[in-house]
């Protein structure tokens, strides 16, 4: 889809003000956007693109967590207005898979849980975040439910990583384990975990764990 001069000139702001955080400036340039019948999937596209150099970016330590938690928010803010703009089609082409993702029983912590959702997003992935907190066959409930493709576990403590694996054997316990391929992160959580309790895929951060989702989907293809 080829751009036209102005439309490069509003993107190119809307990609700025992605990448320096600023939500109210991202709001209104999308909204913008779509006033002067900028597509809302180019709109997506370079909000996207936006996210990606801000996940470079920290990867490189250039900024600062803070930093980037304020791009996701920015992301965020300017994705709910174009939830209702994108037609089903639209959001179909740009799906790189469904990902129910939120943080075990026991657990509150969410800020991890939030830059993987939105770096997810940022790359095209459909993200239901039910939050924090989460018994395992609540996990289990929303991903029948939502027809997903991975679970992501997340969990902060060691004292609530047993809910990562108590979610993976309630997954065997009723027959729906090869429906999901299920990532485990957070920061108490190590490689070495992920392979005891057998889980598909691990993220020691943000950037890390949407690359394995990516890798999944791509063996699922």
């Amino acid at each position: 889809m080829t751009k036209q001069p102005k439309e490069e000139e509003i993107l190119l702001k809307l990609r700025e003000a992605v990448i320096s955080g600023d939500a109210d400036a991202t709001e209104k340039i999308t909204n913008d956007a779509l006033s002067r019948g900028v597509g809302a999937l180019l709109v997506f596209d370079e909000l996207s693109s936006g996210m990606k150099k801000v996940g470079e970016m920290f990867g490189k330590s250039e900024i600062f967590l803070s930093d980037m938690m304020c791009a996701a928010e920015a992301f965020k803010a300017a994705s709910k207005i174009l939830e209702t703009k994108l037609s089903s089609k639209e959001i179909s082409k740009v799906s790189a898979g469904r990902v129910l993702i939120g943080t075990v029983e026991g657990d509150v912590h969410d800020i991890g849980k939030n830059l993987v959702s939105m770096m997810l997003q940022s790359e095209g992935f459909e993200v239901y975040d039910i939050g924090t907190d989460v018994a395992p066959n609540e996990f289990i409930k929303k991903a029948e439910e939502l027809n997903v493709d991975i679970i992501a576990l997340s969990s902060l403590m060691t004292s609530t990583m047993i809910y990562q694996r108590d979610t993976l054997r309630l997954l065997e316990e009723k027959g729906v384990r090869n429906k999901y391929k299920v990532m485990v992160g957070g920061g108490a959580v190590t490689q070495e975990w992920k392979e005891e309790i057998c889980a598909d895929g691990f993220g020691k951060d943000a950037a890390k764990a949407v690359k394995v989702a990516k890798e999944i989907m791509a063996s699922k293809k």
